[in-house]
């Protein structure tokens, strides 16, 4: 008797335990699950973090009710982290500069580019100064303590450093020491402004923005030349998101950007994060350029 009710007992015992891993199982699979059906985007880290995650959490939330599908914001580090992070399907929506996308493009092939906004056809840089500084053109600033942007930055890097070689300066020679890169456009700036830095470049977009917002003390610091126009930021949707999210879902993202208008709440703000009045469709074939210059300069193998 005392053996059978021990048999029973452990027979139970048994029963409960596997019916406890099979639930645990299915919550773990339903849990993975979930995480393959949220699309993450992502977007280089050039400006401040609280304006990135304002704007990029917007556009999760736009899209999320566009698509019927859950969408997160996911922060990066740096510029290099987004890119393998798209690279890896960690991201699967990016919002890139020329170079970066260029990369990340390499990384994923099938990569799409989506939608920029009308000034990324046309974008430029501008070479700024402190005032202590005598110059009036981008000759003058050779010798001068110099902060780029981040390494892997269009605006902020790549592109300035060709037109600093144009004017035959090189920026690994003809400064003060090494140059600075500063990481962000924001900080550049405010590095000149400081009298950190002597000299610096960034993109006129951001500068543009700070010096009508009344942040940046003109009389401390002020543009020494505005560049040639280059091709840039832009929205790249990974090759996987038909696979996973169904034939059609890149196709959808594309619309919902173009889409976008001043007439509802989200919309406007999204706009004015974005400092834009709307999204055009983007041609890779336009930044061949980009790819060329980043290959002469050893940036892209």
């Amino acid at each position: 008797m005392f053996t059978r009710r021990m048999t029973h007992k452990f027979r139970k015992l048994i029963l409960i335990s596997i019916t406890l891993v099979a639930l645990v199982a299915i919550g773990a699979c339903s849990t993975v699950d979930e995480q393959q059906k949220t699309l993450l985007i992502g977007g280089i880290p050039d400006q401040d973090v609280s304006r990135l995650e304002e704007r990029f959490g917007s556009v999760a939330e736009y899209l999320s009710d566009e698509l019927g599908i859950d969408v997160k914001y996911v922060p990066v580090t740096d510029y290099s982290s987004l890119v393998m992070a798209f690279k890896n399907g960690d991201v699967m929506l990016g919002w890139f500069g020329g170079l970066t996308g260029v990369q990340a493009r390499s990384f994923s092939p099938g990569s799409e580019m989506l939608v920029q906004r009308p000034r990324d056809k046309t974008f430029t840089s501008v070479f700024i100064a402190h005032s202590s500084v005598a110059a009036n053109s981008l000759e003058d600033i050779k010798g001068t303590r110099f902060t780029f942007g981040s390494t892997n930055s269009t605006s902020g890097h790549l592109m300035p450093r060709s037109f600093l070689l144009e004017a035959n300066i090189d920026s690994e020679k003809d400064f003060d020491g090494v140059p600075n890169f500063s990481g962000s456009h924001d900080l550049t700036w405010k590095l000149v402004e400081s009298g950190s830095f002597e000299t610096g470049v960034l993109n006129s977009a951001v500068w543009n923005r700070a010096v009508s917002d009344d942040n940046v003390d003109e009389s401390k610091v002020r543009v020494v030349v505005e560049t040639d126009s280059f091709v840039d930021y832009h929205w790249l949707a990974h090759p996987d998101i038909d696979e996973i999210w169904g034939e059609g879902t890149t196709q959808h993202i594309s619309d919902a950007f173009l889409g976008l208008t001043n007439d509802d709440e989200l919309g406007r703000t999204i706009l004015d994060l974005f400092e834009t009045e709307s999204f055009v469709s983007a041609d890779s074939s336009d930044y061949s350029d980009i790819e060329e210059v980043a290959r002469s300069l050893n940036v892209l193998q």
